[in-house]
């Protein structure tokens, strides 16, 4: 068992967004900082989400204006810390016969454009869907509609990036290791945690986050912590389909049930079609899009598309699991994405829990997680920073993508032009630490498959945490969709081959110990 040589100030439980965002504030706030996750960054509902840095445009309909508000104010300050992984969308709403009037939709969309704050990006507008981009994929029938912004996110990434920043702020950072037990002891608490390897760790800390999504309440049956809230579990399943439009909008569509769903332009290839509501029975680690879910979203796209989309079209699907907190509502998508903040203090050693949040909050969130804290820890400033400093890789303007676009191709030409996109929409600036002069595939240890070079793959595994084909090909990028199955063979032993030399290399970082 190992002991680490001093008490942190702030030990996070969770590596996902919530957790990831707490770990990056504090330890930009003086913190020393641990973050533990039992599986990989982002493994849950971090990754598994619609994709999208949003308001919420129904929520609206339930009388949630706070949500949205505050959802809508962060759109732009995330767009502005992390232009490279965020980027503005604009999205079509049909208008359907028979469903929510025209002047619902328009009032709805007057109140998403004036509430939040909305500066940089573009406001609604009315459109003849005769005479639009968007209209020609669509059915005839539609003919009136609206157009309005929000912004897409790679959420994985979003993740990664900030235990990255909060590592390179000085806090640990270690995958695979689970809290299997809290406790406190003479004002500290005590967590007994196992990795993957079955290797045994005790830390000790003036304080614990519980950020565990999904997991909140069994992390506090383990901290023997009684629960303030009950939680909710919602499945939201996603379907993937071959590209069935060629512009670069993105669609919300009515449903006749009253529930709303995307179809979103996703990795050049494909249409990302979601999301459902579905109380969720068991591990949200085996949360899985059951028959009925595909063809209820097969249906509802085929409601609106001119081609029919259906089960056979699909070529890939996820569900992510939403920590809700209960608040009685009847119907799954009612149940609300607010999100509370308990501090309980035991002997004098505060232990936070983080119940429900979406994704487009988390950094309001984890800044309020911190406020909290930093009346109990001395080690933290009350200083709020996360707003105003970049994401790694995303100290760039937010129009200024095009142009880092143009850089790499001119440094490196024999990059394809989907490689490049690739890699400045993910890595940002960052990019230029692994490129690092290359003129061709040799330089960067040679082509992998679709543009994946062992340099690229080498920075996932020293710098982003990446063990595995699976955290390459779903998590640290999306190219799991093209990836044939002799390349992801490929793949693997390249993999197992970069991580064997890492840890070789810098085995306290495998353990976690120190910084990346």
């Amino acid at each position: 068992m190992t002991d680490t040589p001093a008490p942190y100030d702030v030990i996070v439980v969770g590596g996902g967004v919530n957790g990831a965002g707490v770990a990056r504030d504090a330890a930009g706030r003086g913190a020393r900082v641990l973050l533990i996750e039992a599986d990989d960054l982002a493994e849950g509902t971090s990754s598994k989400s619609t994709k999208l840095i949003h308001g919420g445009l129904r929520y609206l309909e339930h009388y949630e204006f706070g949500l949205v508000r505050e959802a809508l104010k962060e759109r732009e300050i995330l767009w502005g810390i992390a232009p490279h992984i965020i980027r503005p969308l604009r999205f079509v709403l049909p208008h359907r016969p028979g469903l929510r009037p025209r002047w619902l939709l328009r009032l709805g969309l007057f109140l998403y454009d004036h509430i939040g704050g909305r500066k940089k990006l573009p406001a609604t507008r009315s459109i003849d869907l005769r005479h639009h981009d968007a209209g020609g994929p669509l059915q005839p029938q539609y003919v009136k509609g609206f157009e309005y912004s929000d912004g897409w996110v790679d959420d994985a990434r979003l993740v990664t990036l900030n235990a990255r920043d909060a590592a390179d702020r000085g806090a640990r950072v270690r995958t695979r290791t689970r809290a299997e037990m809290l406790r406190c002891e003479d004002g500290l608490w005590v967590v007994d945690a196992r990795d993957d390897q079955g290797h045994q760790y005790r830390f000790t800390g003036r304080s614990v986050v519980n950020a565990a999504g999904p997991a909140v309440l069994d992390l506090l049956k383990r901290a023997d912590a009684e629960p303030d809230h009950q939680m909710r579990l919602v499945r939201g399943s996603h379907i993937v389909v071959r590209r069935i439009f060629e512009h670069d909008y993105a669609y919300f569509f009515q449903l006749p049930d009253g529930r709303i769903f995307f179809a979103i332009p996703y990795e050049r290839d494909f249409t990302l079609i979601g999301t459902t509501d579905q109380d969720h029975e068991g591990p949200a680690s085996e949360a899985k899009a059951s028959d009925e879910e595909i063809a209820y979203l097969c249906e509802g796209a085929s409601l609106y598309f001119r081609m029919p989309v259906t089960p056979a079209d699909v070529v890939w699907t996820y569900s992510g699991v939403r920590p809700l907190i209960e608040d009685g509502s009847g119907r799954p998508e009612a149940a609300t994405r607010g999100y509370r903040i308990d501090l309980d203090m035991t002997e004098g050693a505060p232990l936070l829990t983080i119940y429900g949040g979406k994704i487009t909050s988390y950094r309001h969130v984890a800044e309020e997680a911190v406020n909290e804290l930093s009346g109990h820890i001395d080690a933290l400033s009350g200083k709020r920073w996360t707003g105003r400093s970049s994401l790694p890789g995303g100290n760039f303007p937010t129009d200024g993508v095009a142009a880092l676009k143009a850089e790499y191709k001119l440094a490196h030409p024999f990059l394809a032009a989907p490689t490049i996109d690739r890699i400045a929409r993910a890595y940002g600036t960052d990019a230029r630490r692994w490129l690092a002069g290359a003129d061709d595939w040799a330089a960067l240890g040679g082509e992998i498959a679709h543009g994946l070079s062992v340099a690229e793959l080498r920075w996932m595994v020293t710098r982003e945490w990446a063990r595995t084909t699976d955290d390459i090909l779903w998590r640290r990028s999306k190219l799991g969709l093209h990836f044939t199955t002799e390349e992801v063979a490929r793949l693997a032993e390249q993999t197992e081959r970069l991580v064997s030399e890492a840890r070789s290399a810098d085995p306290e970082y495998f353990d976690g110990l120190v910084n990346g």
